[in-house]
């Protein structure tokens, strides 16, 4: 991932040296389970940590020769070491190594992803109460419809992403198997209880059945939570876009002391940040496919995969990573227009209120087609001439002799759609 989107503590996770730290660390959890069931000495391990040093030039320059990370990784490990070299690495294969660590990399990210959506979860909280009758009007197809709660959208983006994080949890769980079961996963040359051991020192727990690597829907179930993730995010980006347009400006994304919209017009205020994370979303849905694609490898293993996932399997977390944190600045500092909201309902004519008035009239007798046909006349007059909605409707003899003014007036009050509100929010235990 470019330098950019790459944020800290996420990036760390993926250095060189990081990666080769945690083969390391596979390897010795490996040593350590030998000391326990009596196939090295005590103390191993330990001797091999002390004099173990991870030089990243080093293993490249040996990797220029051999043409194998792995390889080019131990020879530069066990270098210099003396009689305990010979359990590094001892009945295992590259593939052990690599996947695991790719189990343990996508825990540790996917565990700092998770504690960034439970803080985006806190602020949409926030958000949704505060703007909880909040009347805004509602769209459908982009057209105007009824009215509704501005906090209820919030409301909707939080149980979406309290969906995603059930999944996520989940995922993280079914990414956390790693494989030390040698050449082709049939245990020939290591003992299951090494496995066991040694990778519950490393908090994973053994594939129930590997070929020479972790089978690869692993992955592409945590991608796709990811892509979730991702198009929970893009959702609401793409909603503040389009509020942020000229011509309704009922809320904005921030806009910070100095910054710039456009190198042209001064006066652009540009939803940059929304439209960041709508293209961010799409790549990783990008990866999704990938990932897929992984699942079939020829036989027991092909090396097919492994480009693909040098580089989508870090990226995806880093924009994922990237994308929660940035959602959480949009959500915690956007600009909501109030009065913007309300001026749209003079915008519409009042013809957000047709249902009502439409199911008005049928509560006072008239059948619902004659009811439809009614208000539909007057409704598309209204949009055609520009004319207010309920004043074209009140001129009527007919309305006037249905409605009292009072009963009339109150047809047309946008707190009647928030009415059941609060049944919505309990939901969530919020008030």
């Amino acid at each position: 991932m470019i330098e950019r989107y790459s944020l800290s503590p996420m990036k760390e996770i993926w250095t060189e040296e990081e990666k080769y730290k945690r083969w390391l660390e596979i390897e010795l959890s490996v040593v350590e389970a030998f000391e326990e069931k009596g196939i090295a000495p005590k103390g191993t391990a330990e001797k091999i940590r002390s004099q173990a040093k991870i030089d990243v030039d080093k293993i490249l320059e040996i990797e220029s020769v051999v043409d194998h990370d792995v390889i080019a990784f131990i020879k530069s490990i066990t270098d210099g070491m003396d009689d305990e070299a010979r359990y590094f690495h001892k009945g295992l294969t590259s593939s052990d190594i690599v996947d695991t660590a790719w189990s343990l990399g996508l825990k540790r990210a996917g565990e700092l992803i998770l504690e960034e959506l439970k803080k985006l979860v806190e602020i949409l909280k926030e958000k949704a109460i505060k703007y909880k009758y909040l009347y805004t009007v509602g769209r459908s197809h982009g057209v105007h419809a009824e009215p509704t709660s501005f906090g209820l959208k919030m409301l909707s983006y939080l149980a979406e992403l309290e969906r995603n994080i059930k999944r996520f949890e989940w995922a993280i769980e079914n990414i956390s198997y790693g494989k030390l079961s040698g050449a082709v996963g049939n245990y020939a040359n290591i003992d299951p209880e090494i496995e066991k051991i040694a990778l519950t020192k490393l908090g994973l727990k053994p594939e129930t059945v590997a070929t020479q690597v972790v089978p690869r829907d692993r992955h592409a179930e945590y991608l796709s939570v990811l892509s979730l993730i991702g198009a929970g995010i893009e959702r609401i980006a793409v909603e503040i876009r389009h509020l942020q347009k000229t011509e309704v400006l009922e809320a904005q994304e921030p806009f910070k002391k100095g910054q710039r919209g456009s190198s042209a017009m001064p006066h652009k205020k540009n939803p940059i940040l929304c439209e960041r994370l709508t293209g961010m979303a799409r790549m990783l849905r990008s990866y999704t496919v990938a990932g897929y694609e992984n699942i079939a490898l020829w036989h027991e293993r092909d090396i097919s995969h492994s480009s693909v996932e040098r580089v989508f399997l870090p990226d995806a977390t880093l924009i994922a990573f990237y994308m929660v944190k940035k959602t959480q600045y949009l959500i915690e500092n956007l600009i909501v227009n109030e009065d913007r909201m309300k001026e749209t309902f003079e915008r519409s004519y009042n013809l957000v209120y047709s249902q009502r008035v439409l199911l008005s009239l049928i509560d006072k007798g008239m059948s619902r087609e004659e009811g439809y046909k009614f208000v539909q006349k007057y409704a598309l007059e209204a949009w055609e001439t520009r004319k207010d909605f309920k004043e074209l409707l009140w001129d009527n003899e007919k309305i006037r002799n249905l409605f009292s003014k009072e009963e009339f007036d109150e047809i047309f009050t946008p707190h009647y759609y928030l009415r059941n509100i609060d049944a919505i929010y309990r939901r969530f235990n919020l008030k």
